[in-house]
């Protein structure tokens, strides 16, 4: 949030300095300064707005000078901040400083409110019915009217509602105080009642969108927005056109209008998100480990300032320095942890890298050997604990305590993948709660098959669980605990590049009484010992996430392994000349460079549609969105990506250095300072089918640009690159 908030009080003071010393000429021929509006869209950025408001104004350049800023009575959290900036502008005023203004409006933003609650399974963040909405909406009017407070904080009364504009209008006539506020409407909307407002109060300020012909998709984009907000039931303007008093339309309004106003006093009042890490115990409610119920892992909510504390914590634990000895790890065979007498492999923080050597030491562990593999082998070939002959309920009971020791672990998950892998903290965070959910959920569905008539279901025996580095939380705890859902007993084969994140997960498993004999850790090399796993004649299945030549590998060396592998791909998002541009670029920008490519389901192949690849505006944007995502450690918490998990090599390092026939650096990508881990993200125009840019995969951020005459080029396009994992279409 600091670091946000000050890049935006730099730009927002740009604007100020520009405004003062620019006018507007009033019909009386007053001469007054532009003025500003700071508007704010999402909850998440309510806390960023504020902030960036106060102190931009703060600034002594900005004393004299009257900017705006907007709250939305759909959020329980706004009358609190408007109290808290009318104590603030008071002061200003009290100090000789310029009043401000507050535009109070109800909110439009509910369908975006509802889909990120239901993403991330938070608290809806505004009010959830019409009627406490339009209560909180009075409550803040009422409190801005009061002479001492709108005296600092001037009043704008953005509605169309012509029970809210009265109220507006009879309060401030009761106060004496029409001189401090004035009604603002949207162009083009109940234009009948912007009239009467003319007629009765003076000047209506009226917000105006302009698009020029290029920006006729977005004007578009608008108009579609202000029609579904319009024609929902209970919004005013649904009726307005043909509104007569008496009605049973009029009625149901009136009576909206009265209820709300009986409950001003009682709608909700502060936020609905709470989340707070750092007071989380994870444990179950009511002591009940497993329920009948399943309900997805709220991911952290980062908009809340005690989160954002949290974050800060576990970057004080897990930030090691050189002066921090390294955590040794044990391989875990038989139940045994086992260090001395084995080879050794460090783990290096690849955010401190220094030009004198290599990344900081932060873990040193064990690899397994031939013997290693022998006794963990035959251990749970045997199953000394009896896991296979535990109840299905018996098994469920426990993987739910596993779920609740991987909460209390979040933040040293987090920790690790950012020490190990360098992992920004979001994108780790968001892999415990599928690790959760995937502990929570795997035994329902194991129960599912035993419910199926004439089907009997067992345990296939021993499994191997060998796990990828780019997400080294999620996707071992799902073939960790499906197979022990399924009643088989484990060997896991972490990454050697992510074996301190491993060892920290696997822990949570012991801790909640999953036996070391049933759950065994065995680092190893892939190429020679880790063979003499996948091909044990006693390894009864194998969960892989892993590249496409390690599974061919495996199956070449025991073709009649039972394989469940996901392997490479070479993906891409379809952009028509139909998509929301904007929207298409976040996405696009996002799927490309999130987790610095480096997963197989990134967006590699950009497959833009004749019209938006021609579209200079739509190139330009994307280049400059790329560019705007920062790069560097992922113990700033501004970086959005942070390094890659060694130095590139092979295909990617070809990506990011050369140009194929017919391509353009559209954005070239570059080595940030001296780390050679940190790349800035890289966008190659004009691919060309079979290209090796349109086949290849590179796992790291490089995205290729391709041109397509329709929808069924693209597709034969996507279908040319020989991977069929995932695809995207923005139409």
């Amino acid at each position: 949030l600091e670091h946000t908030v000050a890049i935006l009080v730099e730009r927002l003071s740009t604007l100020y300095r520009v405004s003062k010393t620019n006018f507007f000429v009033r019909e009386d021929g007053t001469r007054v300064p532009k003025f500003v509006n700071l508007d704010m869209e999402e909850y998440r950025d309510m806390e960023i707005t504020y902030t960036a408001f106060i102190r931009t104004l703060d600034q002594e350049a900005f004393k004299d000078y009257s900017a705006g800023i907007v709250l939305q009575a759909y959020l329980p959290d706004s009358h609190l901040i408007q109290k808290k900036l009318t104590e603030w502008a008071k002061a200003r005023v009290a100090r000789g400083g310029a009043p401000i203004k507050l535009r109070i409006v109800k909110g439009a933003n509910m369908e975006m409110e509802q889909l990120e609650s239901a993403l991330f399974n938070w608290p809806l963040a505004p009010y959830d019915n019409k009627l406490e909405v339009d209560a909180n909406y009075k409550r803040m009017v009422t409190y801005g009217m009061e002479p001492e407070n709108i005296q600092a904080v001037n009043l704008g009364i953005a509605s169309h509602n012509l029970f809210e504009l009265a109220y507006a209008a009879k309060l401030g006539q009761a106060n004496r105080v029409t001189d401090f506020f004035y009604f603002e409407m949207l162009e083009g909307m109940a234009d009948h009642v912007r009239r009467a407002l003319s007629e009765m109060a003076g000047d209506v300020l009226l917000y105006a969108p302009v698009a020029g012909k290029k920006e006729f998709i977005n004007a578009i984009g608008y108009l579609v927005r202000r029609l579904d907000e319009n024609t929902a039931p209970e919004n005013f303007l649904r009726y307005a056109p043909s509104l007569k008093t008496g009605s049973r339309e009029w009625n149901f309004l009136k009576q909206r209008f009265v209820d709300s106003c009986a409950v001003i006093h009682k709608a909700g009042l502060g936020p609905n998100r709470i989340q707070n890490r750092n007071t989380e115990t994870g444990s179950p409610k009511n002591g009940t480990y497993h329920t009948d119920e399943f309900t997805n892992e709220p991911d952290t909510d980062w908009a809340l300032a005690a989160n954002r504390k949290w974050a800060e914590s576990i970057r004080e634990r897990w930030k090691k320095s050189s002066r921090n000895a390294p955590v040794e790890i044990p391989i875990v065979v038989s139940g045994e942890e086992i260090f001395s007498d084995r080879p050794t492999r460090v783990c290096l923080d690849p955010s401190q890298y220094s030009e004198t050597g290599d990344p900081v030491r932060v873990a040193v562990f064990a690899l397994a050997d031939t013997e290693d593999v022998e006794r963990a082998v035959a251990t749970a070939k045997a199953d000394p604990d009896r896991w296979r002959e535990t109840t299905l309920r018996q098994r469920h009971w426990l993987l739910s305590k596993v779920a609740t020791e991987l909460r209390r672990a979040r933040g040293d998950l987090i920790g690790a993948a950012a020490a190990n892998t360098g992992k920004v903290f979001a994108e780790a965070d968001v892999e415990v709660s599928e690790a959760v959910d995937f502990a929570e959920y795997y035994p329902f569905s194991a129960r599912a098959f035993t419910r199926i008539s004439h089907i009997k279901c067992r345990g296939k025996g021993v499994g191997l669980v060998i796990s990828p580095w780019n997400f080294p939380i999620a996707i071992p705890c799902g073939g960790i605990v499906a197979s022990l859902a399924a009643g088989n007993t484990v060997i896991f084969k972490p990454s050697s590049d992510a074996v301190l994140v491993a060892w920290r997960l696997c822990r949570c498993f012991w801790q909640a009484g999953v036996s070391k004999n049933v759950l065994q850790f065995l680092p190893c090399d892939g190429s020679s010992t880790g063979a003499e796993l996948t091909t044990h004649a006693d390894v009864d299945y194998v969960i892989l996430t892993g590249g496409t030549e390690t599974g061919m590998r495996i199956l070449s060396q025991k073709p009649d392994i039972f394989l469940a592998a996901e392997t490479g791909g070479k993906n891409a998002t379809i952009v028509t000349a139909m998509a929301d541009r904007d929207q298409a670029i976040k996405n696009v920008i996002y799927s490309a460079f999130g987790n610095c490519g480096q997963k197989c389901s990134a967006t590699s192949l950009l497959i833009l549609e004749r019209e938006v690849y021609e579209d200079a505006d739509f190139k330009k944007q994307l280049v400059d969105a790329a560019q705007s995502f920062s790069v560097g450690s992922a113990w700033e918490f501004q970086n959005r990506m942070a390094t890659l998990i060694r130095p590139p090599g092979g295909d990617l390092n070809r990506a990011l250095s050369r140009l194929e026939p017919g391509e353009s650096w559209a954005l070239e990508p570059q080595r940030v300072g001296s780390n050679p881990y940190l790349w800035s993200p890289g966008i190659k125009w004009g691919v060309q089918p079979g290209s090796y840019t349109h086949t290849t995969e590179f796992f790291g951020p490089v995205l290729g640009v391709m041109c397509a005459d329709d929808l069924d080029h693209a597709i034969e396009l996507v279908n040319q690159t020989g991977y069929g994992l995932t695809s995207g279409l923005e139409s």
